[in-house]
């Protein structure tokens, strides 16, 4: 009985070699090192804000300086629309720091009960209208000190109204331009305050005024804190935050 020839193996393929990335390309990815802006970019930057949005307006609804400062002092920790859905109904009945004390604090807490702090602001606005009826004829004062000294005002608050309800270039730093200020490489300042003198420091006197509202409709529309929209950005190529997505 013959013996069936042995099966001829078959010869292993050879070792594929580790294809290794270029270092240039490796580089030319790299996000580089944290800088400060030149005079250029800052330009750049507001200017393209400017371009998409020439007269950017808050989005809290109001129709004069104290409806603007209650709005403002209601928004603390609560978005705009949240605000805008109670103070319809509020300053429908209550458009003057005469009528709001007519109305007193527990009507006032019933209309914004829907409001995040509900409580503890009604009191504040009634206390903040008092305090402009006695003290200031019941006119809002366009004074930062004036404004910080009344109940539930802040510095943001106090820019807030300067800015928009007397045209001063002033800039309220909230957690939307805070974020954007660190991501564009505008501040590295760790408070609002300090955010907000760097930015006083570097935006063109042009762009001033209304520098707060671009950073905060941006940031909140586009440069989302979680997901930002990066290929919806007109500052992509501008921008080398870590949060970056594309």
């Amino acid at each position: 009985m013959k013996t069936p020839p042995a099966k001829k193996r078959k010869p292993a393929p050879p070792a594929r070699r580790a294809v290794s990335t270029p270092t240039v390309a490796i580089k030319a990815l790299a996000r580089p090192r944290q800088r400060k802006r030149t005079r250029e970019e800052v330009e750049e930057i507001f200017r393209r804000l400017h371009s998409v949005n020439p007269e950017p307006k808050g989005e809290l609804e109001h129709t004069n300086p104290f409806t603007l400062l209650v709005a403002v002092v209601l928004s603390a920790q609560a978005t705009d629309a949240g605000v805008n859905k109670a103070t319809r109904k509020l300053f429908a009945i209550a458009d003057t720091p005469e009528k709001m004390l007519s109305l007193g604090e527990d009507r006032v807490r019933e209309l914004v009960k829907t409001i995040g702090l509900y409580r503890t602001k009604a009191k504040n606005v009634i206390l903040l209208s008092q305090r402009l009826v006695e003290v200031y004829g019941g006119s809002v004062p366009a004074d930062r000190e004036i404004l910080q000294s009344l109940p539930g005002v802040g510095r943001k608050t106090a820019n807030v109204v300067l800015n928009m309800a007397f045209g001063e270039p002033t800039i309220a730093v909230d957690t939307h331009v805070f974020r954007l200020s660190h991501r564009l490489w505008l501040s590295k300042g760790n408070s609002p305050d300090a955010v907000e003198g760097d930015l006083l420091k570097i935006v063109p006197k042009e762009f001033l005024l209304h520098a707060h509202h671009w950073l905060i409709l941006h940031g909140r529309y586009t440069c989302k804190a979680v997901k930002p929209l990066c290929e919806n950005c007109v500052l992509a190529d501008l921008c080398f935050s870590k949060d970056k997505r594309i």
